[in-house]
């Protein structure tokens, strides 16, 4: 895996493969993703949640394009420790958050507001259609902010009241909310 772009451009990074249940977004998914929010976003004025963080590609990603406030989110403890060596490795520590907990315990509790939120669950997970509902349910998203939701074809959002647009990379599928 690698960053895209930013002063960490093209800097790869190889998180441990043995028994992780994470599903790293592709680079072609995420180009085409950070190509959109380069559009939409001034990534120096973004405050960033990223939900269901596995690797943190997403969250380091967002710092090295400039972005100072990142609130990273996942359960399994050895994605946590991995983030937590990155972070350290690329001396981002200031700017990430990092939080070991179940998204559908974290949100609930959480005080703060963000102006993108990015959630990329495992596509089984059985709650997955309800993440966005609880994404607007709790006042974490800014008014003028916005959430993406990546999922597979096997789920669709077309009809949720809050429901954007959506960008199709194959089997790599991106929701937008706002």
């Amino acid at each position: 895996m690698r960053i895209i772009s930013g002063k960490f451009k093209g800097r790869r990074f190889s998180p441990p493969a043995d028994k992780w249940p994470t599903r790293p977004t592709t680079d072609i998914a995420k180009e085409g993703l950070f190509n959109m929010l380069g559009n939409l976003l001034d990534y120096e004025e973004t405050k960033f949640l990223d939900l269901f963080g596995g690797t943190g590609s997403h969250s380091y990603e967002f710092i090295s394009r400039g972005c100072t406030s990142v609130t990273y989110v996942d359960k399994f403890s050895p994605c946590v420790q991995f983030v937590k060596g990155m972070a350290k490795q690329l001396d981002i520590e200031p700017y990430i958050r990092i939080e070991r907990d179940d998204i559908f315990r974290f949100i609930p509790r959480c005080t703060e507001k963000f102006s993108y939120i990015f959630a990329g669950p495992p596509y089984g997970l059985p709650t997955l259609d309800d993440i966005p509902d609880l994404i607007f349910k709790y006042p974490i998203l800014m008014d003028d902010g916005f959430f993406v939701l990546e999922h597979n074809p096997n789920h669709k959002f077309k009809d949720h009241p809050r429901f954007w647009q959506m960008r199709n990379y194959g089997e790599t599928q991106f929701s937008f909310f706002r």
